[in-house]
């Protein structure tokens, strides 16, 4: 396939680490005043929304910084055990991101919005599961990707 034929991955077609970066910036800036989300994001550090942003970014189709520098999938779930997060939380955390993509101009064409909300459904309520009482993390848990028309498996917990 020629470059010109070539399908951008969700990564590039945001505008990169500066635009995920850029969302996860004002979307962690908002949450210390949001009821619902406050008390879960009390104690998160100043470099958070980078963690989150590099994250999200590998899973999109960009560079493999999360995994290379910091933990991986493993880690990420590691940062949800024990947290007992609630559905009305997650939806919270939905609702108020996307507020934040339209926001900030994040692509709104219905291709890449229903593969960004398809991931971000998924994430978070794997997130869910992993915060509850019993989850545990499986070391050997792959990282996702995610591209323009994914679907997957049942989860089956920690790999």
């Amino acid at each position: 396939m020629s470059e010109k034929n070539r399908v951008p991955t969700l990564f590039e077609w945001m505008g990169g680490m500066p635009a995920i970066e850029k969302l996860f910036g004002v979307f962690y800036s908002r949450v210390p005043r949001d009821p619902l989300l406050a008390k879960v994001f009390a104690e998160i550090t100043p470099e958070h929304s980078k963690h989150v942003a590099a994250f999200v970014g590998e899973v999109l189709g960009g560079p493999k910084a999360y995994s290379e520098g910091l933990g991986g999938h493993p880690q990420m779930i590691r940062r949800h055990l024990g947290r007992a997060l609630s559905e009305e939380q997650r939806k919270r955390w939905m609702q108020l991101l996307l507020e934040c993509a339209d926001e900030i101009g994040v692509p709104a064409d219905p291709e890449f919005r229903s593969a960004l909300v398809s991931y971000l459904e998924w994430g978070t309520r794997i997130a869910v599961i992993n915060s509850q009482p019993g989850a545990a993390v499986g070391e050997d848990a792959p990282m996702p990707r995610w591209g323009w028309g994914e679907v997957k498996g049942p989860y089956t917990g920690g790999s």
